[in-house]
């Protein structure tokens, strides 16, 4: 395995928002290459600048002449990078005086660890000006392969088998189950290096975004929570239960957890309903962004196979392919299947995940009938695996996730 030089929204960055010069807006989780694929794209340019608002001299700047910050263009357009602005008050409106005002082209970067939507407040807006994505950590996908599919070749690709399993792929399948997706643990892979940066992260996104978000007084009890949810993924997420161990209100964890979501700490998915009898209204799933949290192998897994698929998802999404989602399938009889790709409303691809069962889940026949899809899939943790079953009018595919996933951006 090697280091990467380039991440996957890069392009689609120069192509959707330079080409026209609009902003881009990147926010994902801490430490997942943001700042990184900045500065990669930075170096390309003859005329750039890079700015974080933890520096003080750039907090001053911005204050007094934000304006100051576009500096005149030497040949190229400038790429002007502000790392984590959304932290300043106003930030919005000072951010469209600064575009509306440019006498000449320049392309804008922001990037943020928290979801810059959180900071979108008053009655100023930047509708028009920009598109937004979202950086996740790295992939089989993007370790694996080059460029990033549509879903229809992504697809396509998967069924036909296009890519299959190698010594590489298996052997970074492995490292992404063992230290996670984030760059350094995953390309150091030195165990306790990785425990030691785990600590300093979840401390980091507790003890610093939290804070620089809300005034809530009970860091404490909030990095309580967040130890407890590892041990959660995977099954449903019962707030009532949440709030009996911390002995804190119902909405207070309910607070707290939408907190959690907009600081990419954790990711929830929901039932998906239509179509389906008797099927599970609320309960959400919760899983972790850094499943390297997640001690349990199964849930660990399942958690790698559900990040995957979000992230398809939100390129997808973010990149005008349509409107994808993950939700997954459940009913009141507890029957389910893990996951479920929804396109533009309609069932696209569903998921199961399996830790060694080669055997179609049952469930299949309950739910497959429902949703119409096709194709379905059923991945395992084993290598080598890849059989074809039919299930009704629908084909599952059996199949080793570490040759599977890699069909994915």
């Amino acid at each position: 395995m090697v280091g990467m030089k380039t991440r996957y929204l890069e392009t689609p960055i120069e192509q959707l928002c330079f080409s026209g010069h609009k902003m881009a807006f990147v926010s994902g989780p801490r430490q997942c290459g943001k700042t990184t694929m900045a500065k990669l794209m930075l170096a390309r340019r003859t005329s750039e600048s890079y700015r974080n608002w933890d520096d003080v001299v750039f907090r001053r700047q911005w204050a007094k002449d934000p304006s100051a910050i576009v500096a005149a263009p030497q040949g190229n357009v400038p790429l002007v990078v502000l790392d984590e602005i959304h932290k300043a008050k106003g930030w919005k409106r000072t951010l469209k005086g600064v575009y509306d005002t440019l006498v000449t082209p320049a392309d804008i970067m922001v990037t943020g660890s928290a979801r810059l939507s959180v900071y979108k407040k008053g009655s100023d807006s930047l509708t028009g000006r920009y598109f937004q994505f979202r950086l996740h950590p790295l992939t089989l996908g993007e370790m694996e392969a080059s460029g990033s599919p549509t879903p229809d070749d992504a697809l396509s690709a998967l069924f036909q088998r296009s890519r299959r399993s190698s010594r590489s792929s298996v052997s970074t399948f492995e490292a992404l189950e063992r230290f996670g997706g984030f760059p350094e643990p995953l390309l150091g892979q030195d165990e306790r290096k990785a425990r030691l940066w785990r600590r300093n992260r979840i401390d980091t996104v507790i003890r610093e975004d939290v804070r620089d978000l809300t005034r809530i007084p009970e860091l404490g009890r909030i990095e309580m929570m967040a130890a407890l949810l590892p041990e959660r993924v995977g099954s449903l997420f019962s707030m009532a239960s949440l709030r009996e161990d911390l002995e804190v209100s119902f909405d207070t964890v309910r607070r707290w957890t939408a907190l959690l979501k907009d600081l990419y700490y954790v990711h929830e998915i929901k039932p998906f309903q239509t179509a389906i009898a008797r099927s599970l209204r609320k309960e959400g799933k919760l899983y972790m962004w850094d499943y390297g949290e997640v001690s349990e192998p199964a849930a660990r897994f399942e958690n790698l196979v559900a990040n995957h698929l979000l992230k398809a998802c939100h390129l997808w999404t973010d990149t005008g392919e349509g409107t994808f989602d993950l939700h997954y399938l459940r009913n009141k009889e507890k029957q389910e299947i893990d996951f479920l790709i929804v396109r533009d409303r309609r069932p696209w691809l569903p998921v199961e995940v399996k830790l060694a069962d080669v055997d179609p889940s049952p469930h299949w026949r309950r739910f497959l009938p429902a949703i119409k899809c096709p194709r379905a899939l059923q991945l395992v943790a084993t290598p080598g695996v890849w059989r074809e079953h039919s299930v009704g009018d629908s084909r599952v595919t059996v199949a080793s996730a570490c040759e599977a996933l890699a069909h994915l951006p």
